[in-house]
């Protein structure tokens, strides 16, 4: 794992589309501006609890993991249900929610690191993506105020 494929490369790098087109729309505003912020909400949100999917996986696949992994395998998707229930309750949102979510993903990579599953070629990868689409998470949030 320490090399990983292209394909791996490509489709990890084509994962931030999304978020950088939920960018663009917000920075040029408009009606569609709303709708790409709730899309750059839960596309972040569906990573982040994707990401809470790979380390239960991890988790199971060693032979003696953590103790808290499983724990924190599920946090992600617990963390993302709070962030977006100010919207269903019709408060301000989504900004500041944007920016605790970019954040918590930019830095998730130290969570691989602690699980002691962290290859080379896998955290280069995953600090690449995990600070890109934080960090338009984060833009995102910033901008919407």
């Amino acid at each position: 794992m320490d090399r990983l494929s292209d394909n791996a490369r490509l489709l990890g790098y084509a994962g931030l589309l999304p978020q950088a087109a939920a960018f663009m729309a917000v920075l040029k505003g408009g009606p569609e501006g709303w709708t790409a912020l709730a899309l750059s909400f839960g596309y972040a949100a569906l990573i982040f609890s994707f990401l809470g999917g790979i380390w239960w996986g991890m988790a199971f696949a060693m032979p003696k993991p953590p103790r808290w992994i499983f724990a924190m395998a599920v946090l992600p998707s617990l963390i993302a249900l709070v962030l977006w229930f100010p919207w269903m309750i019709g408060e301000t949102w989504p900004g500041p929610e944007l920016i605790v979510l970019g954040a918590l993903i930019a830095v998730s990579p130290l969570v691989d690191r602690a699980i002691g599953c962290a290859p080379q070629g896998w955290m280069a990868l995953r600090w690449r993506l995990s600070l890109g689409l934080g960090g338009f998470t984060v833009a995102i949030g910033l901008m919407s105020h």
